[in-house]
Protein backbone atom coordinates (compact mmCIF):
# COMPACT_ATOMS: atom_id res chain seq x y z
CA UNK A 1 0.00 0.00 0.00
CA UNK A 2 2.97 2.52 0.84
CA UNK A 3 4.69 2.41 -2.73
CA UNK A 4 1.10 2.24 -4.31
CA UNK A 5 0.31 5.29 -2.68
CA UNK A 6 3.71 7.08 -3.44
CA UNK A 7 3.03 6.14 -7.25
CA UNK A 8 0.14 8.91 -6.74
CA UNK A 9 2.87 11.56 -6.22
CA UNK A 10 6.42 10.53 -6.72
CA UNK A 11 6.15 11.51 -10.61
CA UNK A 12 5.41 15.04 -9.55
CA UNK A 13 9.16 15.81 -8.85
CA UNK A 14 10.21 14.10 -11.77
CA UNK A 15 7.92 15.71 -14.06
CA UNK A 16 10.71 17.97 -15.60
CA UNK A 17 12.93 15.54 -16.35
CA UNK A 18 10.95 13.30 -17.82
CA UNK A 19 9.50 15.94 -20.18
CA UNK A 20 13.47 16.21 -21.35
CA UNK A 21 14.08 12.48 -21.63
CA UNK A 22 10.95 11.92 -23.55
CA UNK A 23 10.52 15.12 -25.28
CA UNK A 24 6.73 15.23 -23.63
CA UNK A 25 4.33 18.22 -23.92
CA UNK A 26 2.73 19.62 -20.90
CA UNK A 27 -0.68 18.03 -21.82
CA UNK A 28 1.39 14.82 -22.10
CA UNK A 29 2.53 15.55 -18.24
CA UNK A 30 -0.74 16.07 -17.30
CA UNK A 31 -2.18 12.25 -18.29
CA UNK A 32 0.85 11.13 -16.65
CA UNK A 33 -0.57 11.87 -13.11
CA UNK A 34 -4.07 11.66 -13.98
CA UNK A 35 -3.97 8.17 -16.31
CA UNK A 36 -2.43 6.62 -13.50
CA UNK A 37 -5.03 8.01 -10.75
CA UNK A 38 -8.27 7.36 -13.09
CA UNK A 39 -7.08 4.00 -13.79
CA UNK A 40 -7.67 3.65 -9.62
CA UNK A 41 -10.47 5.51 -9.59
CA UNK A 42 -12.52 3.76 -12.12
CA UNK A 43 -11.59 0.20 -11.25
CA UNK A 44 -11.66 0.11 -7.25
CA UNK A 45 -15.41 -0.81 -7.02
CA UNK A 46 -15.30 -3.29 -9.38
CA UNK A 47 -12.35 -4.99 -7.76
CA UNK A 48 -14.13 -4.85 -4.75
CA UNK A 49 -16.60 -7.38 -6.19
CA UNK A 50 -14.02 -9.32 -7.53
CA UNK A 51 -12.46 -9.95 -4.08
CA UNK A 52 -15.69 -10.63 -2.49
CA UNK A 53 -16.57 -13.19 -5.30
CA UNK A 54 -13.30 -14.82 -5.41
CA UNK A 55 -11.05 -14.44 -2.66
CA UNK A 56 -9.23 -11.33 -1.41
CA UNK A 57 -5.68 -12.56 -1.04
CA UNK A 58 -6.36 -13.84 -5.38
CA UNK A 59 -7.72 -10.77 -6.54
CA UNK A 60 -4.97 -8.72 -4.22
CA UNK A 61 -1.73 -11.25 -5.87
CA UNK A 62 -3.74 -10.64 -9.47
CA UNK A 63 -2.93 -6.56 -8.85
CA UNK A 64 0.32 -7.06 -7.19
CA UNK A 65 1.42 -8.39 -10.40
CA UNK A 66 -0.12 -6.09 -12.66
CA UNK A 67 1.31 -3.71 -10.84
CA UNK A 68 4.79 -4.50 -10.36
CA UNK A 69 5.27 -5.48 -14.45
CA UNK A 70 3.37 -1.98 -14.96
CA UNK A 71 6.18 -0.21 -13.06
CA UNK A 72 8.87 -2.33 -15.20
CA UNK A 73 7.23 -1.14 -18.45
CA UNK A 74 6.51 2.93 -17.35
CA UNK A 75 10.44 2.16 -16.27
CA UNK A 76 11.48 1.24 -19.68
CA UNK A 77 9.09 4.11 -21.94
CA UNK A 78 10.60 5.43 -24.36
CA UNK A 79 7.81 7.62 -25.12
CA UNK A 80 5.56 9.76 -23.35
CA UNK A 81 2.14 7.61 -25.42
CA UNK A 82 4.31 4.42 -23.67
CA UNK A 83 4.64 6.16 -20.49
CA UNK A 84 0.76 7.00 -20.11
CA UNK A 85 -0.27 3.85 -21.15
CA UNK A 86 1.95 1.43 -18.71
CA UNK A 87 0.85 4.59 -16.11
CA UNK A 88 -3.10 3.18 -16.70
CA UNK A 89 -1.53 -0.26 -16.48
CA UNK A 90 0.19 0.50 -13.17
CA UNK A 91 -3.50 1.78 -11.82
CA UNK A 92 -5.26 -0.87 -13.25
CA UNK A 93 -3.30 -2.96 -10.58
CA UNK A 94 -3.41 -0.66 -7.66
CA UNK A 95 -6.82 -0.89 -7.93
CA UNK A 96 -6.99 -4.29 -7.15
CA UNK A 97 -4.59 -3.70 -3.96
CA UNK A 98 -6.43 -0.44 -2.98
CA UNK A 99 -9.81 -2.36 -2.50
CA UNK A 100 -8.51 -5.42 -0.63
CA UNK A 101 -6.41 -3.78 1.22
CA UNK A 102 -8.83 -2.75 4.41
CA UNK A 103 -10.82 -6.30 3.93
CA UNK A 104 -7.74 -8.00 4.12
CA UNK A 105 -7.00 -6.27 7.30
CA UNK A 106 -11.03 -7.17 8.30
CA UNK A 107 -10.45 -10.46 8.00
CA UNK A 108 -7.03 -10.90 9.99
CA UNK A 109 -8.02 -8.49 12.97
CA UNK A 110 -10.46 -8.42 15.68
CA UNK A 111 -10.83 -6.37 18.58
CA UNK A 112 -7.79 -4.04 19.65
CA UNK A 113 -5.46 -5.70 17.02
CA UNK A 114 -7.85 -4.72 14.91
CA UNK A 115 -7.59 -0.93 16.05
CA UNK A 116 -4.02 -1.13 16.09
CA UNK A 117 -3.75 -2.71 12.52
CA UNK A 118 -5.84 0.11 11.08
CA UNK A 119 -3.51 2.37 12.71
CA UNK A 120 -1.08 1.35 11.22
CA UNK A 121 -2.85 1.32 7.40
CA UNK A 122 -3.81 4.62 8.14
CA UNK A 123 -0.02 5.73 8.63
CA UNK A 124 1.04 3.74 5.34
CA UNK A 125 -2.16 5.40 3.41
CA UNK A 126 -1.59 8.70 4.20
CA UNK A 127 2.33 9.05 4.63
CA UNK A 128 2.65 6.90 1.20
CA UNK A 129 1.20 10.17 -0.39
CA UNK A 130 2.98 12.63 1.46
CA UNK A 131 6.67 10.77 1.11
CA UNK A 132 6.11 10.33 -2.36
CA UNK A 133 7.71 14.07 -3.23
CA UNK A 134 10.52 12.95 -0.63
CA UNK A 135 11.32 9.44 -2.74
CA UNK A 136 10.71 11.06 -5.84
CA UNK A 137 12.93 13.62 -5.51
CA UNK A 138 15.82 10.92 -3.66
CA UNK A 139 15.71 8.75 -6.36
CA UNK A 140 15.53 11.10 -9.25
CA UNK A 141 18.96 12.88 -7.97
CA UNK A 142 20.65 9.73 -7.45
CA UNK A 143 19.60 7.77 -9.88
CA UNK A 144 17.34 8.82 -12.30
CA UNK A 145 13.78 9.36 -13.19
CA UNK A 146 13.40 5.73 -14.32
CA UNK A 147 13.81 4.51 -11.14
CA UNK A 148 11.18 5.75 -9.43
CA UNK A 149 9.35 2.83 -11.22
CA UNK A 150 11.73 0.62 -10.65
CA UNK A 151 12.14 0.58 -7.14
CA UNK A 152 8.73 -1.07 -7.24
CA UNK A 153 9.89 -4.49 -8.14
CA UNK A 154 11.60 -5.78 -5.28
CA UNK A 155 9.22 -4.14 -3.09
CA UNK A 156 6.54 -6.03 -5.18
CA UNK A 157 8.54 -9.55 -5.20
CA UNK A 158 8.72 -9.33 -1.58
CA UNK A 159 5.32 -8.66 -1.03
CA UNK A 160 4.17 -11.13 -3.49
CA UNK A 161 6.19 -14.27 -1.17
CA UNK A 162 4.58 -12.98 1.88
CA UNK A 163 1.30 -12.76 0.57
CA UNK A 164 1.60 -16.43 -0.96
CA UNK A 165 2.78 -17.19 2.95
CA UNK A 166 0.91 -15.84 4.94
CA UNK A 167 -2.60 -14.66 3.90
CA UNK A 168 -5.97 -17.04 3.49
CA UNK A 169 -8.03 -16.22 0.73
CA UNK A 170 -11.78 -15.26 1.49
CA UNK A 171 -14.73 -14.77 -0.37
CA UNK A 172 -17.79 -14.21 0.19
CA UNK A 173 -20.35 -17.32 -0.36
CA UNK A 174 -23.24 -15.00 -1.78
CA UNK A 175 -20.88 -12.57 -3.86
CA UNK A 176 -22.77 -11.09 -6.74
CA UNK A 177 -21.96 -11.43 -10.14
CA UNK A 178 -19.95 -8.80 -11.88
CA UNK A 179 -22.04 -5.40 -12.52
CA UNK A 180 -20.86 -4.65 -16.10
CA UNK A 181 -23.21 -1.77 -16.50
CA UNK A 182 -22.40 0.06 -13.55
CA UNK A 183 -18.53 -0.82 -14.24
CA UNK A 184 -18.86 0.93 -17.88
CA UNK A 185 -21.21 3.80 -16.78
CA UNK A 186 -18.83 5.13 -13.74
CA UNK A 187 -16.09 4.37 -15.57
CA UNK A 188 -17.00 6.18 -18.11
CA UNK A 189 -18.26 9.24 -15.94
CA UNK A 190 -15.37 9.61 -14.21
CA UNK A 191 -12.83 10.13 -17.28
CA UNK A 192 -15.04 12.09 -18.64
CA UNK A 193 -15.38 14.50 -15.68
CA UNK A 194 -11.56 14.59 -14.97
CA UNK A 195 -10.92 15.09 -18.33
CA UNK A 196 -12.96 18.16 -18.82
CA UNK A 197 -11.58 19.41 -16.00
CA UNK A 198 -7.71 19.19 -17.07
CA UNK A 199 -9.05 20.09 -21.02
CA UNK A 200 -10.97 23.13 -19.14
CA UNK A 201 -8.07 25.71 -19.58
CA UNK A 202 -6.21 24.81 -23.01
CA UNK A 203 -10.11 24.47 -25.03
CA UNK A 204 -12.06 27.19 -23.33
CA UNK A 205 -14.49 26.25 -21.11
CA UNK A 206 -17.32 26.68 -23.26
CA UNK A 207 -15.93 24.55 -26.33
CA UNK A 208 -17.95 21.71 -27.86
CA UNK A 209 -15.07 19.19 -26.39
CA UNK A 210 -15.59 20.36 -22.77
CA UNK A 211 -18.84 21.14 -22.34
CA UNK A 212 -19.54 18.08 -23.94
CA UNK A 213 -17.53 15.86 -22.00
CA UNK A 214 -18.70 17.51 -18.64
CA UNK A 215 -22.47 16.73 -19.68
CA UNK A 216 -21.76 13.57 -20.34
CA UNK A 217 -20.10 12.57 -17.23
CA UNK A 218 -23.39 14.00 -15.56
CA UNK A 219 -25.48 11.96 -17.88
CA UNK A 220 -23.31 8.95 -17.07
CA UNK A 221 -23.01 9.15 -13.47
CA UNK A 222 -26.81 9.61 -12.77
CA UNK A 223 -26.81 6.18 -14.87
CA UNK A 224 -24.82 4.39 -12.87
CA UNK A 225 -26.79 5.44 -9.98
CA UNK A 226 -30.16 4.50 -11.47
CA UNK A 227 -28.45 1.16 -12.37
CA UNK A 228 -27.03 0.91 -8.93
CA UNK A 229 -30.34 1.41 -7.44
CA UNK A 230 -32.39 -1.20 -9.11
CA UNK A 231 -29.59 -4.04 -9.00
CA UNK A 232 -30.25 -6.54 -6.03
CA UNK A 233 -26.73 -7.09 -5.50
CA UNK A 234 -24.88 -4.17 -7.13
CA UNK A 235 -21.26 -3.38 -6.89
CA UNK A 236 -21.55 0.16 -4.84
CA UNK A 237 -24.86 -0.95 -2.96
CA UNK A 238 -26.93 2.49 -2.33
CA UNK A 239 -28.37 0.85 0.76
CA UNK A 240 -24.91 1.66 2.26
CA UNK A 241 -25.86 5.14 2.36
CA UNK A 242 -28.81 4.76 4.80
CA UNK A 243 -26.73 4.68 7.09
CA UNK A 244 -24.98 8.59 8.29
CA UNK A 245 -22.12 6.97 9.20
CA UNK A 246 -21.74 5.77 5.68
CA UNK A 247 -22.39 8.72 4.05
CA UNK A 248 -20.14 11.24 6.56
CA UNK A 249 -17.04 9.25 6.13
CA UNK A 250 -17.42 9.01 2.38
CA UNK A 251 -17.33 12.71 2.09
CA UNK A 252 -15.07 13.28 4.66
CA UNK A 253 -13.02 11.17 2.42
CA UNK A 254 -13.35 12.63 -0.74
CA UNK A 255 -13.01 15.73 0.64
CA UNK A 256 -9.62 15.13 2.37
CA UNK A 257 -8.31 13.41 -0.74
CA UNK A 258 -9.39 16.69 -2.67
CA UNK A 259 -8.54 18.80 -0.68
CA UNK A 260 -5.11 18.67 0.98
CA UNK A 261 -3.73 15.11 -1.01
CA UNK A 262 -3.84 17.21 -4.01
CA UNK A 263 -2.47 20.18 -2.74
CA UNK A 264 0.48 18.79 -1.77
CA UNK A 265 1.43 19.06 -5.44
CA UNK A 266 1.57 22.49 -5.61
CA UNK A 267 3.27 22.58 -2.33
CA UNK A 268 5.96 20.54 -3.70
CA UNK A 269 5.89 22.95 -7.22
CA UNK A 270 6.06 26.15 -4.77
CA UNK A 271 8.95 24.95 -2.96
CA UNK A 272 11.01 23.72 -6.29
CA UNK A 273 9.88 26.70 -8.67
CA UNK A 274 9.07 29.49 -6.83
CA UNK A 275 12.02 28.72 -3.43
CA UNK A 276 14.37 27.43 -5.60
CA UNK A 277 15.06 23.77 -3.97
CA UNK A 278 16.07 20.60 -5.91
CA UNK A 279 13.41 17.88 -5.74
CA UNK A 280 15.05 16.30 -3.07
CA UNK A 281 15.55 19.60 -1.14
CA UNK A 282 11.84 20.43 -1.50
CA UNK A 283 10.86 16.71 -0.50
CA UNK A 284 13.26 16.89 2.69
CA UNK A 285 10.97 19.94 3.36
CA UNK A 286 7.54 17.97 3.59
CA UNK A 287 9.51 15.60 6.00
CA UNK A 288 8.34 17.12 9.50
CA UNK A 289 4.54 16.84 8.36
CA UNK A 290 5.28 13.32 6.83
CA UNK A 291 6.59 11.79 9.81
CA UNK A 292 4.05 12.97 11.79
CA UNK A 293 0.78 11.18 9.76
CA UNK A 294 3.13 8.35 10.30
CA UNK A 295 3.71 8.75 13.81
CA UNK A 296 0.39 10.48 14.82
CA UNK A 297 -1.68 7.10 14.36
CA UNK A 298 -0.05 5.03 16.47
CA UNK A 299 1.11 6.86 19.32
CA UNK A 300 -2.92 8.05 19.53
CA UNK A 301 -4.42 4.44 18.92
CA UNK A 302 -5.18 3.94 22.76
CA UNK A 303 -7.06 7.38 22.68
CA UNK A 304 -9.29 6.42 19.80
CA UNK A 305 -9.77 2.81 20.98
CA UNK A 306 -11.60 4.62 23.80
CA UNK A 307 -13.72 7.74 21.96
CA UNK A 308 -16.05 7.03 18.75
CA UNK A 309 -14.50 7.22 15.85
CA UNK A 310 -16.36 10.33 14.78
CA UNK A 311 -14.41 12.39 17.08
CA UNK A 312 -10.70 11.61 15.75
CA UNK A 313 -12.40 11.87 12.11
CA UNK A 314 -13.95 14.85 12.64
CA UNK A 315 -11.37 16.66 15.15
CA UNK A 316 -8.35 16.04 12.46
CA UNK A 317 -10.17 17.13 9.58
CA UNK A 318 -10.86 20.65 11.40
CA UNK A 319 -6.96 20.55 12.19
CA UNK A 320 -6.14 19.68 8.33
CA UNK A 321 -8.40 22.83 7.21
CA UNK A 322 -6.68 25.25 9.99
CA UNK A 323 -3.30 24.37 8.97
CA UNK A 324 -4.08 25.12 5.40
CA UNK A 325 -5.56 28.59 6.36
CA UNK A 326 -2.48 29.33 8.70
CA UNK A 327 -0.20 28.28 5.21
CA UNK A 328 -2.12 30.59 3.64
CA UNK A 329 -1.34 33.44 6.42
CA UNK A 330 2.15 32.69 5.96
CA UNK A 331 3.25 32.12 2.20
CA UNK A 332 4.42 34.84 0.43
CA UNK A 333 7.11 36.07 -2.21
CA UNK A 334 9.95 36.54 0.52
CA UNK A 335 9.40 33.86 3.17
CA UNK A 336 11.38 31.13 3.73
CA UNK A 337 9.97 27.33 3.30
CA UNK A 338 10.06 27.42 7.51
CA UNK A 339 6.78 30.25 7.71
CA UNK A 340 4.68 27.35 5.89
CA UNK A 341 6.24 25.07 8.93
CA UNK A 342 3.54 25.85 11.58
CA UNK A 343 0.52 25.19 9.25
CA UNK A 344 2.32 21.65 7.97
CA UNK A 345 2.88 20.57 11.43
CA UNK A 346 -1.13 21.04 12.19
CA UNK A 347 -1.61 18.94 8.75
CA UNK A 348 0.31 16.25 9.59
CA UNK A 349 -1.12 15.91 13.18
CA UNK A 350 -4.74 16.26 11.44
CA UNK A 351 -4.23 13.54 8.88
CA UNK A 352 -2.79 11.76 11.31
CA UNK A 353 -6.04 11.38 13.47
CA UNK A 354 -7.95 11.46 10.66
CA UNK A 355 -6.79 8.81 7.88
CA UNK A 356 -7.22 5.82 10.84
CA UNK A 357 -10.21 6.67 11.48
CA UNK A 358 -11.70 6.58 7.70
CA UNK A 359 -11.29 3.19 7.93
CA UNK A 360 -12.26 2.06 10.81
CA UNK A 361 -15.81 3.77 10.03
CA UNK A 362 -15.69 2.47 6.50
CA UNK A 363 -15.29 -1.61 7.89
CA UNK A 364 -17.11 -1.09 11.14
CA UNK A 365 -20.62 0.00 9.91
CA UNK A 366 -20.90 -2.69 7.79
CA UNK A 367 -21.24 -6.81 8.19
CA UNK A 368 -17.98 -8.27 7.55
CA UNK A 369 -19.01 -10.35 4.76
CA UNK A 370 -19.44 -6.72 3.02
CA UNK A 371 -16.17 -5.47 3.64
CA UNK A 372 -15.16 -5.62 0.12
CA UNK A 373 -17.24 -3.97 -1.35
CA UNK A 374 -17.13 -1.56 1.41
CA UNK A 375 -13.30 -0.97 1.58
CA UNK A 376 -13.98 -0.36 -2.24
CA UNK A 377 -16.05 2.14 -1.72
CA UNK A 378 -13.69 3.92 0.59
CA UNK A 379 -10.32 4.03 -1.89
CA UNK A 380 -12.88 4.56 -4.52
CA UNK A 381 -13.54 7.97 -2.82
CA UNK A 382 -10.53 8.44 -1.79
CA UNK A 383 -8.88 8.18 -5.44
CA UNK A 384 -11.93 9.90 -6.61
CA UNK A 385 -11.27 12.92 -4.81
CA UNK A 386 -7.60 13.06 -5.20
CA UNK A 387 -7.76 12.59 -9.45
CA UNK A 388 -10.65 15.27 -9.18
CA UNK A 389 -8.83 17.33 -6.56
CA UNK A 390 -5.71 17.80 -8.60
CA UNK A 391 -8.10 17.88 -12.33
CA UNK A 392 -10.07 20.97 -9.88
CA UNK A 393 -7.37 22.67 -8.27
CA UNK A 394 -5.59 22.70 -11.60
CA UNK A 395 -7.62 24.30 -13.55
CA UNK A 396 -8.36 27.31 -11.00
CA UNK A 397 -4.21 27.93 -10.58
CA UNK A 398 -3.93 28.18 -14.32
CA UNK A 399 -6.80 30.08 -14.58
CA UNK A 400 -5.44 32.50 -11.37
CA UNK A 401 -1.98 32.89 -13.06
CA UNK A 402 -3.31 33.65 -16.19
CA UNK A 403 -5.04 36.35 -14.87
CA UNK A 404 -2.83 37.97 -12.59
CA UNK A 405 -0.19 38.11 -15.68
CA UNK A 406 -2.77 39.35 -17.97
CA UNK A 407 -2.89 41.95 -15.14
CA UNK A 408 0.88 42.55 -14.58
CA UNK A 409 2.51 42.09 -18.12
CA UNK A 410 -0.87 41.90 -20.69
CA UNK A 411 -2.66 39.62 -22.48
CA UNK A 412 -0.15 38.95 -24.95
CA UNK A 413 1.63 36.59 -21.90
CA UNK A 414 -1.43 34.89 -20.46
CA UNK A 415 -0.34 31.70 -22.40
CA UNK A 416 2.65 31.40 -20.14
CA UNK A 417 0.80 30.71 -17.54
CA UNK A 418 1.38 26.78 -18.80
CA UNK A 419 4.89 27.09 -18.46
CA UNK A 420 4.95 29.04 -14.71
CA UNK A 421 2.46 25.92 -13.48
CA UNK A 422 4.43 23.43 -14.71
CA UNK A 423 8.26 24.79 -14.90
CA UNK A 424 8.53 28.39 -12.46
CA UNK A 425 9.20 31.59 -13.28
CA UNK A 426 12.50 31.24 -14.74
CA UNK A 427 10.97 29.01 -17.47
CA UNK A 428 8.57 31.72 -18.30
CA UNK A 429 11.40 34.24 -18.01
CA UNK A 430 12.79 32.17 -21.27
CA UNK A 431 9.83 31.47 -22.99
CA UNK A 432 9.02 35.16 -23.09
CA UNK A 433 11.83 36.08 -24.60
CA UNK A 434 13.35 38.13 -22.40
CA UNK A 435 10.33 40.18 -21.66
CA UNK A 436 11.34 43.30 -19.02
CA UNK A 437 9.39 42.28 -15.49
CA UNK A 438 8.48 38.43 -16.40
CA UNK A 439 10.37 36.81 -13.95
CA UNK A 440 8.88 38.65 -11.26
CA UNK A 441 5.24 38.65 -12.36
CA UNK A 442 5.34 35.00 -13.24
CA UNK A 443 6.51 34.45 -9.49
CA UNK A 444 3.81 36.90 -8.14
CA UNK A 445 1.48 34.87 -10.20
CA UNK A 446 2.41 31.92 -8.73
CA UNK A 447 2.40 32.93 -4.85
CA UNK A 448 -1.30 34.49 -5.63
CA UNK A 449 -2.51 30.68 -7.12
CA UNK A 450 -1.25 28.97 -4.31
CA UNK A 451 -2.75 31.30 -2.02
CA UNK A 452 -5.87 31.09 -3.39
CA UNK A 453 -5.59 27.12 -3.52
CA UNK A 454 -4.57 27.03 0.03
CA UNK A 455 -8.29 28.61 0.63
CA UNK A 456 -9.90 26.49 -1.74
CA UNK A 457 -8.43 23.47 -0.05
CA UNK A 458 -9.04 24.34 3.28
CA UNK A 459 -12.88 25.43 2.26
CA UNK A 460 -13.40 21.79 0.86
CA UNK A 461 -11.55 20.20 4.18
CA UNK A 462 -13.96 21.82 6.16
CA UNK A 463 -16.85 20.94 4.75
CA UNK A 464 -16.11 17.43 5.11
CA UNK A 465 -15.12 17.90 8.50
CA UNK A 466 -18.66 19.07 8.64
CA UNK A 467 -20.06 15.79 7.41
CA UNK A 468 -18.36 13.66 9.95
CA UNK A 469 -21.40 14.88 12.38
CA UNK A 470 -23.50 12.25 10.59
CA UNK A 471 -21.17 9.13 12.18
CA UNK A 472 -23.41 8.14 14.92
CA UNK A 473 -22.15 5.63 17.74
CA UNK A 474 -25.47 3.54 17.02
CA UNK A 475 -24.45 2.61 13.34
CA UNK A 476 -21.19 0.91 15.15
CA UNK A 477 -23.94 -0.78 17.37
CA UNK A 478 -25.67 -2.64 14.91
CA UNK A 479 -23.17 -3.97 12.85
CA UNK A 480 -23.47 -7.44 14.25
CA UNK A 481 -26.90 -7.30 13.73
CA UNK A 482 -28.41 -7.35 9.64
CA UNK A 483 -28.02 -4.19 8.67
CA UNK A 484 -29.04 -4.33 5.71
CA UNK A 485 -31.35 -6.86 3.94
CA UNK A 486 -30.53 -9.97 3.08
CA UNK A 487 -32.17 -12.56 0.84
CA UNK A 488 -31.91 -15.45 3.25
CA UNK A 489 -28.98 -16.08 6.31
CA UNK A 490 -26.26 -14.99 5.45
CA UNK A 491 -23.49 -17.48 5.68
CA UNK A 492 -19.89 -17.27 7.32
CA UNK A 493 -17.55 -15.79 4.79
CA UNK A 494 -15.64 -19.07 2.92
CA UNK A 495 -11.93 -19.19 3.18
CA UNK A 496 -9.94 -21.43 0.33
Amino acid sequence: MFMLLVDVMIVQVALPTIQRSLGATFSDLEWVISGYALALAALILTSGTLADRFGRKRVFVIGLVVFTVASLLCGLANSAAFLIAARALQGVGGAALFATSLALIGQEYRGRRLVTAIAVWGSVTGGGVSMGPLVGGVLTTALGWRWIFFVNLPIGAVTLALTLMRVVNVRDPQAKRLDWAGLLTFSSGLFLLVFGLVRGNDDGWSSPTVLGAMVAAVILLIAFAAIEARQRYAMFDLQLFRKPAFTGVSIATFAIAAGMFAMLIYITLYLQNVLGYTPLEGGLRLLPATLLIFIVPLASRRFTERVPPGLPLGGGMLLVGAGLLLMRAMVGLNTDWTALLPGLLVVGFGVGFANPAIGQIALRVVPPQRSGMASGISNTFRVAGLSCGVAALGAIFQQSVASSLTTSIGAAHAGLSRVVVAAGPQAAAAAAHGQPGTPAAARAAFVSGLELLLVVGAVVVLVGAAATVMVRRRDFQARQAPALPQPEATPEPVRT
